[in-house]
């Protein structure tokens, strides 16, 4: 796991693009921060940028610096017994191209050891969007990942890639202006 995300850093510091496994489904990252990879991705899945796209974060810390939390965000966070990305209302300090068209951004904290060291070294929120092409079925293991998607990335992480547990994506809620809340997908 140690090379995989010194190699992961390495592409993601210089503004590239990750097939990687999260804490979900196999997913394609790039630095949350960068408008030119996040565009990358949305060239990758051959998709418009109007929906925004999700960022995974390795611990709640640092939520604050990227979203103004309402207070049932930090009761959702803590009762969630399985991956919970949750849309903010409003987003800042992310690459403006990653946002949904209304300004909200979705956000998952991890609880995945790959995704957590990732992210804790990189320093930065990480892109997440499923590794498929837009329309496409989400994979859930890295065999269903087409040929085209592996080779479109800038680099592709072996960690996991033999793991043939099928997973979910994650439950989605999407939080109001005014501490509405709203279930996407559970």
């Amino acid at each position: 796991m140690d090379k995989d995300i010194k190699a992961a850093l390495n592409v993601l510091f210089k503004g590239g693009t990750i097939l990687y496994p999260t804490d979900t489904i196999w997913g394609i990252g790039c630095d949350a921060t960068n408008e030119k990879a996040v565009e990358r991705i949305y060239e990758i899945k051959k998709r418009e940028d109007k929906e925004g796209m999700l960022v995974l974060l390795g611990s709640p810390d640092c939520l604050d610096r990227y979203v103004d939390i309402p207070d049932v965000a930090w009761t959702l966070i803590n009762i969630a017994d399985k991956p919970l990305t949750i849309i903010y209302p409003g987003a800042k300090n992310l690459a403006s191209n990653l946002l949904a068209s209304d300004g909200s951004v979705g956000i998952r904290i991890v609880k995945d050891s790959f995704c957590e060291r990732l992210i804790q070294q990189f320093k930065r929120p990480v892109v997440s969007t499923s590794a498929n092409i837009s329309g496409e079925k989400s994979p859930r293991i890295f065999s269903e990942i087409s040929k085209e998607i592996i080779n479109s990335v800038d680099h592709v992480v072996k960690y996991r890639q033999d793991d043939l547990k099928k997973v979910k994506p994650s439950g989605i809620i999407k939080l109001g202006l005014k501490g509405e809340v709203k279930v996407i997908r559970e």
